[in-house]
């Protein structure tokens, strides 16, 4: 009876702890506490406390009640995860920091916050660097669409409510080439950089050839280039870590952190150096940043794991040092930023004693996987019984630890790229750093580098293909109608057709309303005058040339044609949403009356082909033909029955009465066959109006007889251009006692 208790009470509290109401889960786990057990099940128990008090916020208590559960048999590394997670998300909401790094300069790739090299845009509009796309995981996911999602769990799966937010799926990323246009711009606006960037290429390839010193010297004539680029400090502070110089790559790395406060490789950089140089507090503190900067990141969680954790008091309260370290050395974009002189950064004696003692080589740094790891760092032990200043995890069964692994200056692993760095000139720097590589200077911005190919103006809504060429949206669906390869290299397309997902090219746009304002504004004066001209109902509207339609009667359409194809897709841009139906004619190209029809859904296939379906508007006479971009256009007015009144109008209520019982005769008459398939295509004969003359069309059960009556188009043509709702019922008589004539017989 006490085990079924037992077990209820905790099922209680564990789902009290699925709510989040952590007090009662903690309550209850105390309460079980009580009663007897084996030391197994307790420690379980204690564990589970230990827990809920972190996620309640109570840090003291839950150092304690982890402290318990340790005593027995110590407790594996991982256990300890919910305790690190809790003091992360602390560090978070006392500093405010944001859930992932952002990348605030416009020539930033999304994925390693660093100038742009060989930017390749993915499908979702974001830019990237080669290098940075190649080292993704498969299925690669946008980072850029990631750091904007509001997900507090900032989830990696795609989700129905925030596919885009949480990291845009990119399939097969290989195939996506540089970005032509953005390459050449980058190139020529940034020359000092681009040529960085080849140095920290080439230090990388020196590094994994295990020549940390040739590398090293890349990376300081790289630096002198660009003074602002946080990842040639980071991965200099990993070559300098490589040659056991770990002063300068604790200066590397803070120069890394103070230009990108929240970049998470940064403080992973410093929380290495500072581990290095045996000063474990303040490198759990960089680790808890990370944490707090990057929840999913594995390595920070492993790391921080192998450190002491102190007391909670002493950790939480140095806010300070904290905010300092996340957020008080960021430097205004405009501002110069020089690299502070090593000396700064001098430590005792015995910290870098301490940290040479440790056996390390380049060789243990290679790009392998696979590399040499480093025996975890003691853990210091309390006294039995007694409460020491931390949570000692000497009670941690240390056998159960992850060894240590580094990785190459920029290594494959996401969100912990290798990097090197050593330090720059002071004084040279702050007078090179003065000028930011987010800087353009005006001489070099030529309207021309921004000209779509294909319409020979601005590039606007600028979509950039798979293999790297760039165009106006609306240029590329143009062209995308006649034929579904790239316009310029001949690449076939059609992937990109089916999934019909023209993403605007983001750092195209931010470039063009940041540099070229002015041509920008022309842009967009264009095409709204043209968007106005194809919105006019009355003048220039599109003409589908095909068969005959009804006001009210649905009429849904295949779409194979490019002329077609651009007419529909003009026509749900403007938002009209509308267009014009009529027979063809021999001389005149198409029939002089017609009826509006307005597109209710459409439906694309892989190929370009659409369904559309529509339902008849207005009935309009043609005024004038005419054709734009290959279809046919007119100048219409609209027709509209006219009204009568007195004897006339209750002739005309007598007359509808009668000929609307007579059509409702004639159908109940049609096998059921050909009721069915009338059902399916034009749905059922509308109720008898109750007003004949409320709509300017007429009763709406007249247009669906006539749609389904057999007559010719040239018949029906007949009845659509009438303006008088007596002669039109009076014909509509006419052909169905023709019809019951002949059934008869």
């Amino acid at each position: 009876m006490m085990d079924s208790d037992s077990a209820v009470m905790l099922e209680l509290a564990a789902q009290a702890f699925r709510a989040r109401n952590f007090e009662l889960a903690a309550e209850i786990y105390e309460c079980q506490l009580q009663s007897p057990g084996d030391a197994g099940a307790r420690a379980e128990l204690a564990l589970r406390r230990a827990d809920a008090l972190a996620c309640a916020g109570r840090l003291a208590d839950a150092f304690d009640a982890y402290r318990a559960a340790a005593r027995p048999e110590g407790l594996r590394p991982e256990r300890l995860e919910k305790l690190l997670e809790c003091l992360a998300d602390s560090v978070r909401r006392k500093e405010g920091l944001p859930a992932r790094g952002r990348a605030s300069d416009p020539f930033a790739c999304a994925a390693c916050l660093g100038f742009l090299c060989e930017p390749v845009t993915l499908p979702c509009g974001h830019c990237v660097c080669r290098k940075c796309l190649e080292r993704e995981r498969r299925p690669v996911r946008c980072r850029g669409c990631r750091r904007g999602c509001s997900s507090s769990r900032g989830c990696r799966e795609s989700c129905a409510s925030c596919a885009d937010r949480c990291g845009s799926a990119v399939p097969d990323a290989h195939r996506y080439r540089v970005n032509v246009v953005l390459s050449h711009l980058l190139s020529k606006w940034f020359p000092s950089q681009t040529r960085a960037v080849q140095l920290r290429l080439e230090g990388n390839a020196l590094f994994a050839d295990k020549q940390p010193d040739a590398a090293l010297r890349k990376y300081d004539e790289a630096i002198r280039l660009a003074p602002r680029d946080h990842v040639l400090f980071s991965n200099r502070s990993l070559i300098n870590a490589s040659l056991k110089k770990f002063d300068e790559a604790l200066s590397d790395a803070e120069m890394a952190c103070e230009l990108q406060p929240h970049w998470l490789k940064g403080h992973l950089r410093k929380a290495q150096a500072l581990g290095s140089l045996r000063r474990a507090e303040e490198a759990l503190t960089e680790y808890l940043l990370c944490i707090a900067l990057e929840p999913e990141s594995k390595l920070a969680k492993s790391e921080a794991l192998k450190e002491r954790i102190p007391d909670c008091s002493s950790l939480l309260s140095s806010r300070a040092r904290i905010k300092g370290s996340a957020t008080g050395t960021s430097t205004p974009r405009g501002i110069a930023v020089a690299p502070r002189p090593y000396k700064e950064c001098k430590t005792s004696e015995e910290a870098q004693a301490n940290a040479r003692d440790k056996p390390q080589s380049p060789a243990t740094l290679g790009l392998a996987e696979e590399g040499a790891t480093r025996t975890p760092r003691s853990w210091p032990k309390g006294e039995d019984g007694g409460r020491s200043s931390g949570f000692h995890p000497a009670l941690v069964d240390r056998s159960l630890l992850p060894k240590r692994k580094h990785g190459s200056v920029e290594e494959g692993q996401p969100g912990v790229e290798g990097g090197a760095c050593k330090r720059a000139k002071t004084e040279s720097s702050r007078k090179d750093a003065a000028a930011s590589w987010c800087a353009v200077r005006r001489e070099l911005v030529d309207a021309a580098d921004l000209d779509c190919s294909l319409c020979m103006r601005l590039f606007y809504e600028p979509v950039t293909t798979a293999c790297g060429h760039t165009f106006c949206l609306k240029c590329l669906e143009r062209c995308l109608d006649h034929n579904s390869q790239c316009p310029l290299c001949k690449e076939d397309l059609s992937e990109y057709l089916a999934q019909r997902r023209y993403c605007k090219t983001f750092l195209m746009e931010e470039l063009i309303a940041q540099y070229l304002p002015d041509e920008l504004v022309e842009r967009q004066k264009a095409n709204e005058e043209e968007i106005a001209e194809l919105s006019n109902l009355n003048k220039n509207v599109p003409i589908f040339v095909c068969t005959m339609a009804f006001p009210t009667v649905p009429c849904p359409l295949h779409i194979f044609e490019p002329c077609y194809r651009l007419m529909i897709r003009r026509c749900m841009e403007t938002g009209t949403k509308q267009f014009g139906m009529c027979l063809g004619d021999s001389v005149k190209g198409f029939a002089d009356h017609g009826c509006i029809l307005e597109i209710r859904n459409v439906e694309f296939f892989a190929d370009g082909r659409s369904v559309v379906d529509t339902i008849g508007r207005r009935r309009f006479k043609v005024v004038r033909h005419s054709q734009r971009d290959g279809y046919n256009t007119a100048d219409i007015e609209y027709l509209e029955d006219e009204k009568v009144e007195g004897e006339d109008e209750a002739e005309l209520r007598k007359l509808h009465d009668a000929v609307y019982d007579q059509a409702l005769v004639w159908v109940n008459s049609l096998k059921a066959e050909q009721k069915q398939r009338i059902m399916g295509h034009f749905g059922p004969m509308p109720e008898k109006d109750p007003e004949p003359q409320t709509s300017p069309n007429g009763p709406s059960w007249c247009w669906w007889l006539l749609a389904v009556l057999p007559l010719e188009g040239r018949a029906q043509l007949a009845f659509l251009s009438l303006a008088s709702l007596k002669e039109r019922l009076s014909g509509i008589r006419r052909v169905l006692l023709f019809m019951s004539r002949n059934r008869s017989r």
